[in-house]
């Protein structure tokens, strides 16, 4: 077998790669967030105009499509990368991130039932079927941009958490409709976008093809639990409040259950290709 170069050589080759590709992420990064920005107000704009009832779907949900989109004109190799994942995969945690979602709701529906006395619930409407499948499409179109694309590129500079709570701030900030209602729905609105992106961040940790169905079908369920017992749209804030208090009660689980648990792949770490070392 013919020798390969000395460890020292394959470092310094890594590393001047890593540093050559790291302009490519964060200019995938700044035009991703630029676009999903831009994009999704264009298209909110545009909903009058097409009829399409709100409950139904939102078209701002397909600015972050468009972003990764945009991407992956002019970087295609490397979106290409991220969207698929890299090191090893993990299995187990998808059904139990979906199970959350529903969790989130009756925890949020139950306190208002304890507190007022009453149950919330919300007739929508359209056929309940194409709601959920149109959810289920629109919540794909957010999550292709928050969890398989930022998420990932995120990752490889910081750890799961930390990761998971700057994409939670800008997705967040990304509806930047509710800041237009009370200070406190706001807020809980904050506190439940950044608790469900910790909460899917670990669930997601190590995912790879499975990404993309298992965070849209977690915020496809929470948008349907929602639409079904919050009633959001309303800017009711009693609800919200608890809402999110329920989504930081499932995050704080989820950190729990993932820091506490031996962490095997660090005892031996898996061959990572040199790009995922330093994202491109």
């Amino acid at each position: 077998m013919a020798a390969g170069p000395p460890d020292g050589i394959v470092e310094g080759m890594q590393s001047t790669d890593a540093m050559q590709s790291k302009p490519v992420d964060i200019r995938a990064m700044v035009l991703f967030l630029a676009v999903a920005f831009l994009a999704a107000g264009a298209l909110g704009a545009l909903q009058p105009v097409t009829g399409i009832p709100g409950e139904v779907i939102q078209l701002t949900q397909f600015g972050p499509a468009l972003g990764v989109g945009l991407a992956a004109v002019l970087w295609p190799g490397r979106v290409r990368e991220v969207l698929g994942g890299s090191g090893p995969g993990s299995r187990g945690k998808g059904v139990l991130l979906l199970v959350t979602a529903p969790l989130i709701i009756a925890m949020g529906v139950g306190a208002y039932a304890a507190l007022t006395g009453d149950v919330r619930s919300t007739r929508p409407g359209a056929p309940f079927l194409l709601i959920a499948v149109a959810q289920l499409i629109g919540a794909g179109g957010e999550e292709i941009g928050w969890r398989c694309f930022l998420q990932p590129l995120l990752r490889t500079r910081c750890g799961p958490l930390a990761a998971s709570v700057a994409v939670g701030v800008v997705w967040g900030v990304w509806h930047v409709q509710v800041f237009a209602q009370h200070p406190l729905y706001a807020g809980a609105f904050m506190m439940g976008a950044v608790s469900m992106s910790v909460v899917m961040g670990w669930a997601l940790e190590g995912a790879r093809a499975s990404r993309l169905p298992l965070a849209a079908g977690f915020h496809a369920l929470i948008n349907l639990g929602m639409l079904l017992f919050m009633d959001e749209e309303s800017g009711a804030v009693l609800p919200m409040v608890l809402f999110g208090a329920s989504c930081l009660a499932a995050a704080g689980l989820w950190t729990w259950m993932s820091v506490g648990r031996p962490r095997t792949a660090e005892a031996a770490p898996a061959k990572i290709p040199p790009i995922m070392d330093d994202v491109r």
